[in-house]
């Protein structure tokens, strides 16, 4: 490639991009989900209309299979493991389970009502039944839905990609289909397997990360990325789930103390869309418009079988065990969102020469931008419908810190926020650990040094200095003065991290594990960029960045 080459593709590339970034704003505004612009700006610079030509379905295949791995490190570092650990047993179910019911009972669907042979209906099964991590996070996370609820989905977008990539690939291998336990021994070898990976590359890079400190800021968030695409890459080098390993290795370095965790989320966050972009302009540059018109039928017909028969039976099936009630069974149902995973998939039977595969490109492609449209706007009309919106659901708080190697300590950065139950309280009230001490208050555009007796007042930044060995202390305490007062401790107010909430109480008529009770004081807000997340819920809460210096 000679340097004017470079030159112009550098320039392409950076208005595609440009041009994704308005069609992303004006996605939001339209309440839209970006993929639908995104694919159909693919489109528009496709050789049918603009001229750029693009039919590699290896080279798609390899770079969109990296955008995926991207995504899922990004959406495991920004998953809260107090939200999904008690909901990885019902997750799991649907992850695995309820991929072969969805697989089953859609490629039976193909098989009779569009004539496919049991192959291509097996495949066309297995491509559409992956729920999309990216569709999922980028829709659900702007919803008013019980954390409970949206975790479960999330968790199940993040861990279903492994076992369907496995049945496609089993599914496009020439000769006779292998016989359900050589096919399910194949699968639990690489969940299995992907799972230790991601987790042990994981805890390598949390232990290097609390231990060693960097040179400069931006490091942290360029080497916990990193170790998230080392325990893709690793995984797949030893013919395991990389989708797994990389998921897994971001929930873990996510929910670490590590310093600088709100720079390393708003790089994923990026990164995340950098990769979203990409793989949904390419996957719209692959396909052929002119053959998207034939393709629409099959496609509304098997859309309409996932979404009506095969997704709410499989659900159904998966969640008996657990007492779900049908108003969230329902909702997961209608969740299960399909985006850029399913069109990806399609490169594996291209790749493999299956006969009919083409057609199944643009049956997907169809199906992902129809349904996304109908299921993506619609779903918070559908919460409501259900009775599901919580618009008083609160965060879980979120401390961040910045290393003094020096003091072995760390800086927090707490902001007092409007309503909270610290305003009023006194320094010495907070009762922090010894050698913890409140440093400096940012009131206004003023700072002062606080004493023992001074108050603490709504919007006041207070910078703390804490030891290592009293850090978790400190927070516990913060978060139980946050939610309580200065009386916390004689209201039995503890500070946990993970109040439990869907725990049965004594007041709530010993309701079953699955339905949550109203706590008097919710969860604490968070913020975690200099843009605050929405701040739902009691406003008995405290809220804390890192200090990035």
């Amino acid at each position: 490639m000679t340097l004017p080459q470079l030159y112009m593709v550098l320039l392409v590339g950076g208005l595609v991009l440009l041009a994704s970034i308005a069609a992303a704003r004006t996605a939001a505004r339209l309440g839209l989900p970006s993929l639908l612009l995104f694919l159909g700006l693919g489109v528009l610079v496709g050789e049918d209309v603009l001229g750029i030509p693009f039919d590699d379905a290896q080279l798609a295949q390899t770079l969109g299979t990296t955008a995926l791995a991207v995504i899922l490190v990004e959406g495991g570092l920004s998953t809260r493991w107090a939200d999904v650990r008690r909901l990885l047993a019902p997750s799991a179910m649907l992850a695995t389970a309820g991929v072969v019911i969805s697989v089953l009972v859609t490629a039976t669907g193909a098989h009779y009502l569009l004539g496919m042979d049991w192959q291509l209906a097996l495949l066309l099964g297995a491509i559409v039944s992956s729920t999309d991590a990216a569709a999922v996070f980028a829709v659900l996370r702007s919803l008013p839905l019980p954390r409970k609820l949206a975790s479960m989905v999330e968790a199940e977008s993040g861990f279903n990609d492994a076992p369907t990539v496995i049945l496609v690939l089993v599914f496009s291998a020439s000769g006779g289909l292998p016989g359900p336990f050589a096919i399910g021994g194949q699968m639990v070898y690489q969940i299995t397997t992907g799972a230790l990976i991601g987790l042990g590359v994981a805890l390598v890079g949390v232990v290097t990360l609390r231990y060693v400190a960097l040179p400069a800021t931006g490091l942290y968030p360029l080497a916990s990325f990193g170790f998230g695409i080392c325990a893709f890459a690793a995984a797949g080098a030893a013919n395991a789930s990389g989708i797994i390993a990389a998921y897994l290795s971001g929930i873990v370095l996510g929910n670490a103390v590590l310093p600088h965790r709100a720079a390393t989320r708003s790089f994923a966050e990026g990164a995340g869309w950098l990769a979203q972009i990409g793989l949904f302009v390419m996957l719209g540059l692959l396909v052929d418009p002119s053959e998207l018109l034939h393709a629409l039928l099959p496609a509304l017909v098997i859309g309409a079988f996932l979404l009506l028969v095969a997704r709410p039976v499989s659900v159904l099936l998966c969640l008996v065990p657990f007492r779900v009630p049908w108003r969230e069974q329902a909702f997961i149902s209608w969740a299960g969102l399909r985006g850029a995973v399913p069109i990806v998939l399609t490169t594996f039977p291209i790749v493999a020469q299956v006969p009919g595969a083409l057609d199944l490109l643009h049956i997907v492609f169809v199906l992902v931008v129809v349904f996304t449209l109908i299921q993506g706007p619609a779903l918070l009309g559908i919460t409501r419908l259900l009775g599901l919106v919580r618009p008083e659901e609160a965060r879980e708080v979120d401390i961040e810190s910045a290393p003094l190697d020096v003091l072995d300590a760390e800086l927090l950065t707490v902001s007092v926020p409007e309503g909270s139950m610290l305003h009023g309280v006194e320094v010495s009230e907070l009762r922090l650990p010894r050698p913890a001490v409140i440093s400096l208050v940012i009131r206004g555009s003023s700072a002062l040094v606080p004493l023992p007796e001074s108050r603490l007042y709504e919007g006041d930044q207070l910078l703390i200095v804490a030891t290592s060995r009293t850090r978790d202390e400190v927070e516990r305490r913060l978060r139980a003065v946050g939610r309580r007062g200065r009386l916390a401790r004689w209201h039995g107010e503890s500070g946990d991290p993970d109040p439990r909430p869907d725990r049965p109480h004594k007041n709530n008529g010993g309701r079953g594990r699955w339905r949550s009770h109203r706590r008097r004081s919710p969860e604490p807000a968070t913020f975690t960029r200099s843009e605050p997340e929405e701040v739902t819920g009691s406003p008995s809460s405290i809220t804390t960045t890192a200090d990035a210096r």
